[in-house]
């Protein structure tokens, strides 16, 4: 597999040292063209690598926090209320630890293996070209199914806000022009602007919801619901597991990673960025469900912000409409990077820096997007098959596959050394989680599909 000229000013000068603006007197007209046309290829190619590893440690924090934290914050509200307090605060600390650790096996891959731009490159690594092959089926079904839920959560956001009489198709369209819009960037680098929007966004929305809803409950003589520390009455198996995989899917981000990481100037520095994204999400997660849930009990809506009345919802959903487009968007780039580099892996047109360079990624971005919003749309049950893909999808890119990278790719030595004995003790345990929510989450997702009078379900908020 041929990849990305890592390129620096040295290579530049070698590049011109080597196409010189030379014509020897018996050079053919059309010999001297196409040393003219080489030598512009090689210039793009210098020009591209460099604009596409602009990433910094900080740039990197922000996209990861675009990846990771949306709207699915404001589903733990009720994540909290069925298991209780206790349960909920332990297992948002809990999962948000093992999440990390799993990110930093990723990273450490990356770092062994530089050459390889994506998280599907690892399944080459592990099973050949079969391995590469499912890698790459579920990691673009996981990214396009997840720019398709924020399509129709866009739709229900405009639809609440504007309450008008227009059919909600109408919206739904509108949401996906938006998603393709702020998709259409092709570095991470200038997506990393916008995140600092988005991260706004998300920040002010919950903080509107958090606020909002302890107004209500200081103004409100009673609690009908109030808030307890333990799981509520008659808590079922397959309720209990929807709202564990709510909070493990919150932490779901380490599929997109190793794409982020292949734009970094300095690679090396992503352990400030994800120690950086640890404590900002946990903090996030674990003030957003404890408190909404105290405020609201047991009757809170998801997502919460629904719980802050109707006039602060639409306020709420407005100052979110950053994070519902731009967190969707860079999912859609992400899977359309990986695309557009394998159709052009052996070519500049990788660079989108000349006509069909743009022409193309413009045209698989495009697809990307309308195969999503016809997902979305289509399909009657596309919450229930996004919590069944998030089950087995994201438990395995984020949390069980993780453990067997380091176990095949990153393990030197022999057992019986201290650090394999102490890395290998932690992988077991991320992994036994991993697998586990793969089982169980399976098992609740499939009942809830059986048991819903209604599969016509709304979008479900998740990151």
């Amino acid at each position: 597999m041929s990849h990305d000229i890592r390129a620096t000013s040295d290579n530049s000068v070698n590049f011109k040292k080597e196409m010189p603006h030379v014509i020897e007197p018996d050079q053919s007209e059309g010999e001297i063209i196409g040393k003219v046309l080489l030598q512009e290829d090689h210039e793009r190619a210098i020009q591209g690598d460099q604009h596409f590893h602009r990433l910094g440690w900080k740039r990197l924090t922000i996209v990861l926090i675009v990846q990771s934290i949306a709207l699915g914050s404001l589903s733990l509200p009720a994540a909290f209320a069925t298991l209780g307090m206790v349960a909920g605060i332990i297992l948002t600390i809990g999962l948000g630890v093992i999440a990390i650790y799993a990110s930093y096996i990723i990273g450490l891959v990356k770092l062994k293996y530089p050459h390889l731009p994506h998280y599907v490159d690892f399944g080459r690594l592990l099973m050949g070209g079969v391995g590469d092959k499912i890698f790459a089926v579920g990691f673009v079904a996981l990214l396009t199914l997840t720019v398709g839920s924020h399509c129709l959560t866009g739709k229900l956001a405009l639809a609440t806000i504007t309450e008008s009489n227009v059919c909600t198709l109408v919206f739904s369209v509108v949401s996906g022009i938006i998603l393709f819009a702020f998709a259409v960037p092709p570095s991470f680098a200038e997506i990393s602007i916008l995140g600092y929007i988005d991260f706004a966004s998300i920040i002010v929305a919950i903080g509107i919801s958090v606020i909002a809803t302890g107004v209500q409950s200081h103004e409100s003589t009673s609690v009908s619901s109030p808030w307890s520390a333990w799981p509520k009455e008659n808590l079922t198996f397959s309720e209990a597991f929807v709202a564990i995989s709510n909070i493990a899917f919150a932490y779901a981000f380490s599929c997109a990673q190793p794409s982020f990481m292949d734009e970094m100037h300095t690679p090396k520095d992503f352990t400030k960025s994800i120690m950086t994204l640890a404590t900002t999400q946990m903090t996030i997660y674990t003030l957003t469900g404890s408190l909404i849930y105290a405020f609201v009990g047991q009757d809170v809506q998801s997502p919460a912000l629904l719980s802050a009345g109707p006039l602060l919802a639409k306020v709420a959903f407005g100052v979110a409409l950053p994070v519902i487009f731009i967190s969707g968007s860079i999912n859609a780039t992400v899977a359309c990077r990986f695309i557009h580099g394998r159709i052009y892996q052996d070519s500049i047109i990788r660079y989108v820096n000349t006509t069909k360079g743009w022409v193309t990624w413009l045209t698989v971005v495009a697809l990307i997007n309308i195969l999503a919003w016809i997902i979305a749309e289509a399909i009657p049950f596309f919450s229930e098959l996004l919590s069944i893909c998030g089950a087995l999808l994201v438990s395995g890119f984020s949390i069980y596959l993780p453990p067997i990278l380091w176990f095949f790719l990153l393990r030197e030595g022999s057992w019986s050394e201290k650090q394999n004995i102490r890395h290998g003790i932690l992988n077991l345990i991320v992994f036994i989680v991993g697998i586990t929510i793969l089982g169980c989450g399976m098992y609740a997702s499939v009942t809830e599909v059986v048991s819903s009078s209604s599969p016509c379900g709304g979008p479900v908020f998740r990151s």
